[in-house]
């Protein structure tokens, strides 16, 4: 069965590459059969954070986070392409990821880094686990890391080396292993905060 999936990709610069590897990863998932949306945050044009969605009364929430409300909340899993700026994530994307929280509990999400240098935005992707883990959408083990991704993909997404399908291949096997196996284990009593004790709650979100 097929599973649906977001792809975030963080950048709002004029000449961004990384959404090149963002098409890509897109492609990928849709080849697979998959129903994929993105959230490229050029489109939702969010203002920085003063209140998450959750905070605004029901159906009140602006119109942008209400789109991406009906593409999050029914997700099985997330895939997070995200560039490396001064050694951490773009600000653009930890805006767009801050907006929601529990929307996020209890699916994976995977990292797609990447750098227009040689180490494809590895140390980006360091501080993103822990982002994610806070979430409560913790990442899958893989990386799919893309150095100088000026060169790696056309307009389209469509790679200049074709070992990036294989890469691509394995990491998303990891991803469609771990959103099934959650999504089943959501349907529990637990999850749905019924059975004995206390709900689990992620931290994250303090004003």
């Amino acid at each position: 069965m097929a599973l649906r999936l977001v792809v975030f990709y963080g950048s709002v610069r004029s000449e961004r590459q990384g959404i090149r590897a963002a098409r890509f990863i897109l492609n990928k998932c849709r080849e697979r059969g998959h129903e994929v949306a993105l959230i490229d945050p050029v489109e939702y044009q969010l203002p920085l954070l003063d209140k998450m969605y959750k905070e605004y009364e029901p159906g009140r929430a602006p119109e942008a986070l209400q789109r991406m409300a009906r593409i999050i909340i029914p997700a099985d899993g997330y895939v997070v392409v995200s560039g490396e700026y001064n050694h951490t994530v773009p600000p653009a994307l930890a805006n767009l990821l801050d907006h929601f929280l529990e929307e996020y509990f209890w699916k994976p999400s995977a990292i797609v880094c990447y750098s227009a240098g040689a180490f494809g935005g590895v140390r980006a992707s360091i501080a993103l686990r822990a982002m994610l883990a806070e979430m409560g959408m913790s990442s899958i083990p893989s990386v799919l890391p893309i150095p100088t991704v000026q060169h790696a993909f056309d307009d389209e997404g469509r790679p200049t080396d074709e070992v990036y399908h294989k890469r691509a291949a394995r990491f998303l096997d990891e991803l469609e292993w771990y959103a099934y196996a959650l999504r089943e284990a959501r349907k529990s009593p637990c999850v749905r905060g019924e059975c004995a004790g206390e709900q689990l709650v992620s931290s994250a979100g303090a004003k």
